[in-house]
This record gives C-alpha cells, structure tokens and sequence, in this order.
C-alpha cells in the first residue's frame, strides 16, 4: 500500500502543488518564528551575559531607586555609602569595585523633544579608575566628565543625531534642563542602547545628587582577585554590607542567569504570539488539504472501488491515503523548514540593521527542524484523515458507476444537526461571558467563540445554498447564462463550496474582530477627548512623574495662555471606602472642562462640592445634595455634599473636587496634568509658546485634543497593522484554497465543460462562470467572515467595558464593505488561471474525458 500511495503522489502532483504549497508556507511560518525567536535570544543573552563579565559579586540597594533620596528611607532601609565601598574595596578577595547610581536621563532635541523611547533614556555614573578610565565605557573621542557641567554619551546617539565633543546638550532629569558640555563619546555594549536608547555620563558626585543622595550608591560591583571565586567574594562582602532588608547580595553568575531567564521569558512571549499566528494559517490550511484529498478521492472512486473489488480491504485503502497525506506532509515540511531558516535569517538581518538587537549569528537547533516536520506531517495527516475514512468506505459495485458519489442525506442531517448544536452553545456561551463581563467573563467568551466559529464551519454547506441561491436572479439578470452557471456550480457541492469558503471566513472574522474592536476604542477615546475637554492642550510629564509647582507657574505665564487648571491626583475615603480624586482650579475649571452632568451644577462644583461618576454614585448610593463624611490624604476629616454627577470618564476620573477645596487637607499636591485654554486656540506658535516656558524641557509633553487623538489613533493602526501582516499568511493559504479548488474542479468537470462549448458557450462565456463561481465562493466566505467576527467583536467590547469607560461598539461599513470587496478581488484573482485553463480545453477531447 505505500508503494500505491507513492505511485499516486507521483502521478497527481500537479494537482497537490496547491497543498503542498499552503503546508510549506504553513511551517515556513513556524520555522521562521522559532528560529528568529531563538536567534533574538541567543544574541540578547550573549551581549547580556557580557555585561557582568568584570563583576564576581554585587550588593545591591533596593530601595534606592529613580525618585528616591536617602531621606525616604526609614529605619530599616540603609543606604550603599562611600564607606561601604571603600569597605568592599579593602576585603582580601577583592581587586576592584565600584559604585553605580543609575536613573532616567532624557536629552533634548531642538525643538524640546524626547531623543530616543521614553524609558530607554538613562544616566549613570563615570567611575574612573586610577589610570583615569572607565572599563565599563571605553571612550572613542575625548574624555569622561570630570565636573557638574559635563557629560558624555554613548556612540549611537551622537552619530545619529550628530552631537561632538564640546557641543552643549540639553539634558532633564526629574526637574529643570541642565545646560551641559559632551566632554566624551563612548562604546558600550550595553542591549538598551540597540533598542534606540540613550545613555548619559555624569561624574559620581553629580549623579549622586540626580539620583539618590550624596555619597550613595545604587548597587556596588566587586570584581574577585585570582583564586577566589565568586561565592567567596560574596561572603566576604556579606560581613561588611549593612545587613537590612534593602540589602541584597548576588555573585555575577547569578546576575548572568536571571537575566538569562528575563530574555527567555520574553522572547518567549514573542515565540507563544507569533507561533499563535502561524496556528492560525496552518489550520487554515487544512481546509485546503482536506479539499484537496476529498476532490482526488471523488475523482478516484473507480480505482479505489476496483482496489476492493481485487482484495484490498477497507483499512488498506484508508491506510494508502493516510501514506500519501504523510509523503506530502513530510515533503512539505521539509521545504518549508528550509524557507522558514531563510525567513528567520531575513528577519534577523532586518532586526541587525535596525539596530533594536545585538548582532549574532543565526541559532537553528535540531528541536525547531523537529517541531516543523512533526507539525507539517501530522497537520497534514489530520486534514486527510476523514478523506481517508471516506475512501475506506466506497464499495466494490462502485467500480462500475459514475465517479461522482454524493453525500448521502443521513450524513448531511448528522452534520447539520452537530453543526446546530455547537453554533447555539457557543452563541450561548458567549453571551454569559457577556453577562459576567471584566475578567471573570474572557474565557467564557474565548470558548464560546471557539464553539461559534467550529459551529458555523460545520453548519456552512446548509448555510451555502440559501445564501448563494439568494444571489442567483442577480447574476442571471446581469450575466446571463454564465451567471446561472456559476451560482448552480458554486451550490452543487455544497461540501467543497463550504471547506473552500471557511478557509477565507477565518482570516477575515480575526481581520473584522481586530478592525471594530480598534474603532470602536478609537472613537470612545476621541468622544471622551472632545466632549469633556474644553482645553486646546494638555501639559505632562514623558514619565508620568507629577509636574512640580514651578513649571506648574512657567505654563500658566506662557504667552498666549487664557486660562489653566491642574489635574492634582489625590486619594480620600469616602464612607469609609477608598476614592481617587482630582482636583480642579475652581476658577478656571468651567473654561477648561465640560463635564456633561446629568444631574446637579458645575456652580456647585466652585461652591467646594463635589462632583463623581455615576458609577460611583450607584455603588456608593449617593445623589445629589447628599453628605458623606470624608478623610482626606493628611488625615484630617470632615464632611462633602455631592453637587453633580456626571458620565463615567476617565479624562475626569471618578470624581473631582476643587483645588480650594483640598487645601490644607493634602501632604503634598500631584500635578499630573495641567490643562491649559489658549487665546486663540490650538496652533503651532501657542504650542511652541508653552515648550519655550518651561524650557525646551524633553521631559515635557504638549499636546492639542487632535494631537492626543492622533497618537492613540496611530497606536491602535499601528497594532492592527502589525496584526493584518501576520494574518496575511492564512489570508494566503486561503486563496490558494479557492485556485486549488477551483482548477480541480475544472478537471473533473472536463465532459461538462466540452459540452457547454459544443452547445454553443464560447470561450468568453466559460471565464466568465467559472470567474464569477469564484467570486461567489470567496464573498460567501468573506461575508461570514465579517458577521462572526463582528459578533465576536462585540463581545469582546463588552468585556472591556470595565477597563475603558463609555466603550460602546462602533461598526466601520466603509472598512467591512471593503473586506467584502477585498474578497471578491480575491475571488476575482483566484480564478484567473482555472478560467484561463477550462476556457483552453479541447472540445472533442474534454467530451470523450471518462
């Protein structure tokens, strides 16, 4: 049987070019992904395991951190002081240490712009050994700074934005921007810097100050002297380090593997995404594959029957199929295990170059050659599996009737009846996620569409006829004869025209999903953005740290500002429960916010009353005019009348109070927000008013209402981008689906095909009908595709409704008419070469085709 299973592999591949195709695209994607996947972490641990290769032992502070002073700490917590180093420098084992402070350090372009991502900007100190260098930074131009008003930065960022020795940056840390002189350009290693990340160089005195207080240290490194190891090293340090909580002790080998492990956790991450997406375009495959064997079996029945009829018994005749789906999965696999190196090497290169990884070789190992082939083969030998069933089961007599053998009634109500079954649980299901909501309701709603999704698959050929049928005066009126042939050929196989469509639907019910989800947070967003905000722009901090009172007062006195309020974040109990609140500049607050109360009066707001979210109010049981006593943040109390409430946002948050009103009742104030109204409005010189006030601070962020949406709107298309490219694999395998299907049905329809011409069907007529069947699978397909995905959509939207207030569903018609449209061109395109093909057939030979 294997030998009649190769000789049949051999005689029909032609007609499995399209399966092996999707199959090597298929685990090309899997390949690629685990081999860039592994390259990436291999490189990162490399460069990684590079950054402790002059450490044996490390103390570190926890407590000492960006943000925090020696005066924070309490008792327990004890700092890393000068004495502790030259402690750790005097131990026998040691042979050198050194102290590091390290914290955010953004520089400024000169307009007043971050350079590099927001949290990859960092500043540490230059600890010069006796001979005057650093070995952690090796400097290609000029020296270390030596002084407060010198830097040095690190190779990358000069050479791509062109700074030199001697030039002056503009530099923030937590506060105003420092004027200082580049005194040096290093080399470093370091993977934050192949990330477009920036790092600054001050000498220790200065860093000290910026970023835990003087004479302090972050962490302490200690390099070992010949013949102690590290583990010794670290006990010696352990008798001189402050022994508090803070304080924690690790030699570099341990320092190697956690951050080992940190790289493998998220390159990890990477891999389970994209081997997500390369799920997806496998199964679609076997829609194709199984099509492709059902087709091949239907046009074998009388070799097959004939097989019986001499002996073979029916588990022979499944075991040849199963052979050839294995000889065509292996070989498959095969070749695409070589296209996914080649993808993963490209990808690889393309993450080199752009500088976001170390430079490294490419990491092929034998479990990524295992995982693609095994994948490859059983993927395919599942997809033939209920083929081969159905081959085991055509009997001898067969041998002696005509090829086509269709599905018995009893089949069709067994599939329709479990199709039913599964899209009505899975309906079922859904919704009760849907009525749970937040997290308690993501994996109801994640099975249920499960359960939908295989459902509709199943239910498809019943789906098919009514559906396409629909559509049959319409192409009869507009295409005539062809019209009519293509609809009763689109509904003759209900089965075939089923697998074929459902290939398609998956790609675009994920396509759809992704799309109205994204819209739908898109437009809440900017509803929120335009109908509570009254102010042209909004003044923040990159790190969201709070904004001090003195820039607080330089954005107010900017030329052209009219009126200007606070965003302080504060938290009270309320009833004894705990409430985040913002307060509002009462005199401005009307000129720089509108919210839309449904009960009660801004004036009431002025008066020192307070305003919360209708949520709030309900789980609170509050309305307007009721008291509720309160404890403000300093612990004093007192009483609070509700004066209005409003829609749930989270531009307000969920209650405001004015600023009036807080004083005296707060520690410290948390500015996170200043909003700020214009004279005349939104334009680029009021904005580059408010940047030169505070200094051409890179710590800074201005933006108008259009320049908030616009950042979020290109996040969302960013990510959805990023998420069509991926999907474009199954989209891919699909329309092979629909060319394979439709160039084998042109071959077993030869007869029918030379007797439409002999009656009179020119060639034109035939590309027509079998362009137009094309076109009527795909849109049936695409049309499915975009009605699960915008009930899954939906669903999915209710859930976040608990993290994104006011989110309702959005449906973008333009967007899905489009899909609908894409597939038709893509049913359109599919059919080129089979119409081109069955319209070429001789006529006399087509008619004698047995």
């Amino acid at each position: 049987m294997f030998k009649t299973a190769l000789r049949n592999v051999l005689s029909h591949k032609g007609r499995l070019l399209m399966t092996m195709l999707a199959v090597v695209l298929g685990t090309a994607f899997v390949a690629g992904t685990l081999v860039f996947s592994d390259s990436v972490s291999t490189a990162l641990k490399n460069s990684l395991s590079h950054n402790y290769d002059h450490v044996s032992a490390r103390v570190e502070n926890s407590a000492a951190g960006e943000g925090r002073r020696a005066a924070d700490n309490n008792s327990d917590n004890k700092p890393l002081t000068d004495a502790t180093l030259r402690r750790i420098k005097a131990l026998p084992g040691t042979a050198t240490a050194v102290g590091t402070v390290q914290g955010f350090a953004g520089i400024s372009d000169p307009n007043g712009n971050l350079i590099g991502q927001r949290g990859s900007t960092q500043g540490t100190n230059w600890s010069p050994d006796s001979g005057g260098t650093d070995p952690r930074y090796p400097m290609a131009q000029g020296t270390g700074p030596n002084s407060a008003t010198q830097v040095a930065i690190d190779q990358r960022t000069a050479q791509k934005n062109g700074f030199k020795v001697g030039d002056t940056l503009r530099v923030a840390v937590n506060g105003p921007v420092m004027q200082l002189t580049v005194s040096g350009i290093f080399t470093s290693n370091d993977p934050a810097l192949n990330a477009d990340g920036s790092l600054v160089l001050f000498d220790t005195a200065t860093a000290q100050k910026l970023y835990t207080a003087p004479g302090q240290y972050a962490w302490i490194d200690a390099q070992a002297k010949p013949g102690t190891s590290q583990t010794a090293l670290e006990q010696e340090m352990e008798q001189v380090v402050p022994h508090t909580g803070n304080i924690t002790l690790h030699t570099g080998a341990a320092l190697t593997a956690d951050a080992k492990t940190a790289v493998e956790n998220g390159s990890s991450s990477m891999k389970t995404a994209l081997l997500f997406f390369a799920g997806i375009a496998l199964f679609v495959g076997i829609f194709l594959i199984s099509n492709t064997f059902t087709m091949l079996i239907a046009q074998r029945t009388r070799e097959l029957a004939l097989m019986r009829a001499l002996g073979a018994s029916r588990k022979q005749v499944r075991r040849s199929v199963l052979w050839e789906a294995l000889v065509v999965g292996f070989t498959a696999s095969a070749v695409g295990l070589g296209v996914g190196v080649g993808i993963g090497a490209a990808l690889k290169a393309w993450a080199g170059s752009s500088g976001n990884i170390p430079a490294g070789g490419l990491t092929v190992t034998p479990s990524t050659a295992l995982i693609t082939l095994a994948v490859g083969t059983v993927v395919t030998a599942l997809a033939a599996l209920f083929p081969a069933l159905r081959a085991s089961r055509v009997p001898p007599v067969a041998a002696m009737s005509s090829n086509d053998q269709p599905a018995s009634q009893k089949s069709l109500v067994v599939r329709n009846s479990i199709g039913l079954v599964l899209a009505g649980l899975g309906v079922g299901v859904v919704l009760l996620g849907v009525s749970q909501g937040g997290s308690s309701g993501r994996m109801p709603v994640a099975l249920g569409a499960l359960l939908v999704m295989l459902g509709v698959f199943v239910l498809t050929p019943l789906l098919s006829r009514p559906l396409i049928a629909a559509v049959g005066p319409l192409f009869r009126r507009l295409f005539g004869i062809s019209g009519t042939l293509a609809k009763q050929n689109a509904i003759r196989n209900p089965r075939r025209t089923a697998a074929t469509a459902s290939a398609l639907t998956i790609g675009v019910t994920l396509i759809t999903a992704l799309t109205v989800i994204g819209s739908s947070i898109t437009t809440t967003i900017t509803h929120q953005v335009t109908s509570n905000m009254k102010a042209d722009y909004a003044v923040s901090s990159e790190l969201g740290y709070p904004i001090t009172p003195t820039l607080v007062s330089e954005v107010k006195s900017a030329k052209g500002v009219s009126a200007a309020s606070v965003i302080d974040s504060q938290y009270v109990t309320l009833d004894g429960k705990q409430l985040s609140l913002s307060g509002f500049d009462a005199a401005t607050f009307d000129q720089v916010v509108a919210p839309d109360l449904t009960s009660g009066t801004t004036d009431a707001f002025k008066q020192g009353q307070l305003l919360i979210d209708a949520d709030q109010a309900g789980s609170r049981g509050l309305h307007v005019g009721s008291s509720v006593p309160v404890e403000y943040p300093n612990g004093t109390s007192g009483t609070l009348t509700v004066g209005g409430v409003y829609p749930k946002s989270d531009l307000l948050g969920p209650a405001m109070l004015s600023e009036q009103a807080l004083a005296g009742h707060t520690t410290a104030p948390f500015y996170n927000v200043v909003l700020v109204k214009s004279d005349d409005g939104a334009s680029t010189a009021n904005e580059q008013a408010l940047r030169d006030a505070t200094g051409l601070n890179p710590l800074i962020k201005v933006q108008s209402q259009q320049q908030m949406i616009d950042q979020f709107s290109s996040l969302i298309s960013m990510m959805l981008t990023i998420l069509y490219a991926l999907l474009g694999m199954a989209v891919l395998i699909a329309i092979l689906g629909v060319v394979n299907t439709l160039a084998m049905s042109v071959f077993e329809r030869k007869r029918e095909l030379g007797m439409l011409r002999a009656v009179g069907l020119d060639k034109r007529g035939v590309k027509r009908m079998v362009r137009l069947e094309s076109v009527v699978i795909a849109v049936f397909g695409a049309a499915m595709g975009v009605g699960i995905g915008t009930f899954l959509a939906w669903a999915a939207n209710n859930l976040l409704k608990s993290d994104l207030s006011g989110l309702t569903t959005v449906l973008p018609w333009s967007r899905l008419a489009l899909f609908i449209a894409l597939g038709a061109t893509v049913g359109l395109l599919a059919a080129l070469w089979p119409a081109r093909r069955a319209a070429r057939l001789d006529i006399l030979g087509a008619i004698k085709t047995d």
